[in-house]
């Protein structure tokens, strides 16, 4: 029989990141099928029925998922969830960027507490967590505050995600590289 502690020494943190359109989720589902247990799919978008490329984006994810995995859409606060799900589930959020996205409006000692509280909770979660995270940082520097406000907290956060995540996995070119067995982790990122 295993006990609470060799479940939670068991449990996963997997990231996923690379660019736009490289295939990110498609993997990240892959990789929660793989894992035999029940999937719970954390959406963190916002539905904009104003925005009607972004339904059409939401709505071919939602057909591409089984229809047995349950969905919860928690646009704010993830760390709820990571306090409030057991074993034997496996969480797939999609995607860290749109969380940063959602929370852009937070003042700065706002968003450190915010971002703490998710590592804190993911790191002491004994569910399985498979993360969805966009690599916003890879082009020119935004001419804007608030596009430069979110690439760096995206680029933050998703540095921070891998040093606690294993394995690591980009996806570009249409293949997925597992970032873990081929690369050094750095120290974590001070916010």
């Amino acid at each position: 029989m295993i006990n609470d502690s060799e479940k939670f020494q068991n449990k996963k943190i997997i990231l996923v990141t690379g660019p736009t359109r490289s295939g990110k989720s498609e993997w990240a589902e892959t990789l929660a099928k793989k894992s035999g247990k029940p999937v719970i799919y954390i959406a963190t978008a916002l539905e904009n029925t104003q925005d009607q490329e972004w339904q059409e984006r939401i709505t071919r994810h939602q057909e591409r998922r089984p229809s047995y995995w349950e969905v919860q859409w928690i646009p704010y606060n993830l760390s709820v969830i990571l306090e409030t799900i057991t074993p034997p589930y496996c969480l797939l959020i999609d995607s860290v960027g749109t969380w940063v996205a959602n929370c852009l409006e937070q003042d700065n000692s706002t968003w450190i507490e915010t971002v703490d509280q998710f590592l804190v909770r993911l790191e002491t979660t004994t569910v399985d967590v498979i993360l969805v995270a966009e690599e916003a940082g890879w082009g020119i520097v935004p001419a804007f505050p608030l596009g430069r406000k979110f690439r760096d907290r995206l680029g933050d956060l998703t540095r921070n995600l891998g040093l606690i995540s294993n394995p690591v996995y980009l996806v570009s070119g249409g293949h997925a590289l597992n970032l873990s067995s081929l690369g050094e982790p750095l120290t974590r990122k001070q916010l």
